[in-house]
């Protein structure tokens, strides 16, 4: 259940939101003043993380209030209630870096609703398709921790620390941003992948959650040989104008993990758990400039869609008793 705090100073208004919201997934708590829904956020630090204060009121007024509850943990959901009245001020407010705001007098379906997409939208904009993000506005349990099947792909930069060593860092910043980071999370997006994390210049991208579908293997073999190509196309040219070059190694494998939104008070993140994950890595590390290297499972699954060839040896992966086939990726059949 997910705790939710409704700071209003009107009786009546706490005892509508909270049949409003009784079959939701929520746990509310009320109060009726800022400075005694402070002291509740104080004391349930790990356990809410939405919070909706009416603007007016009594002592420390909404924008106060939150305003003090985001210095108490910065990752909370902050929206605002407003009467028409103050309409403006509400908005300036959001604008200035609240989450969202909603108006009195409110009906329940669209307060649910809003709420909603309120929270979702903060959590989930940043690392994921517009097309996923639709689809989780409508199930937003589908984000709760859960076994599941999915691909995973790690990319890495090649020989990136030797070749940055004597550049400045705002040159190595723009690049990593302008060059890499932003390019291959367009095709991650592009092909329904959820950008996992950077990792120095690493970039992790799951396929098959939070939202599974029948391709997902191929969508992930079809990003990486695009990002291959953008790397080849790239590189030369980066070369000659600051002397970077865009050089990159893939590993992609596919299994259950484990999924779901982990993290500290402070700081969360949807991610993914499991053998997978290592055997992407490993491949990662081992595939040289230019190379795609996938596991076995991953590779008999769309072998009719895509040219490869075996690797020997077998790879050993810590964890596992028995050395994993891998196959490098030639092209598309």
């Amino acid at each position: 259940m997910i705790g939710l705090l409704f700071i209003d100073d009107e009786e009546g208004v706490r005892r509508s939101i909270t049949r409003a919201l009784k079959r939701e997934p929520y746990t509310v708590h009320t109060t009726e003043d800022g400075e005694t829904g402070i002291e509740v956020i104080q004391q349930r630090l790990s356990e809410i993380s939405i919070v909706i204060s009416d603007y007016k009121m009594p002592g420390l007024d909404g924008l106060e209030t939150l305003n003090r509850i985001l210095s108490i943990n910065p990752e909370i959901t902050r929206i605002l209630l407003t009467g028409y009245a103050t309409m403006e001020s509400a908005i300036q407010a959001t604008n200035e870096g609240l989450d969202g705001f909603l108006t009195k007098p409110f009906d329940n379906i669209e307060l649910r609703n809003k709420i909603q997409e309120i929270m979702i939208r903060k959590r989930l904009r940043q690392f994921i398709s517009d097309q996923i993000y639709q689809q989780i506005k409508s199930n937003p349990g589908i984000m709760e921790p859960k076994r599941q099947t999915a691909t995973i792909l790690f990319t890495d930069i090649r020989g990136f620390t030797e070749m940055s060593h004597n550049m400045p860092p705002e040159e190595i910043a723009a690049f990593l941003n302008d060059e890499y980071f932003r390019p291959f999370g367009e095709i991650a997006y592009r092909h329904n992948g959820t950008v996992d994390k950077h990792i120095g210049d690493s970039v992790m991208v799951v396929y098959g959650a939070p939202i599974s579908y029948d391709d997902d293997i191929l969508r992930a073999i079809e990003s990486a040989i695009e990002m291959q190509e953008t790397a080849l196309a790239n590189s030369r040219k980066l070369h000659k104008k600051n002397g970077f070059r865009l050089n990159i190694g893939i590993g992609i494998s596919t299994g259950e993990v484990v999924t779901g939104v982990f993290g500290s008070l402070r700081k969360k993140e949807y991610t993914a758990f499991g053998m997978p994950v290592n055997i992407a890595s490993r491949l990662e590390k081992l595939a040289r400039v230019g190379e795609i290297l996938v596991s076995e499972t991953t590779y008999k699954e769309v072998s009719n869609r895509f040219l490869a060839e075996k690797v020997a040896p077998n790879v050993a992966i810590k964890g596992l008793s028995d050395p994993v086939a891998i196959y490098r990726i030639l092209g598309r059949a």
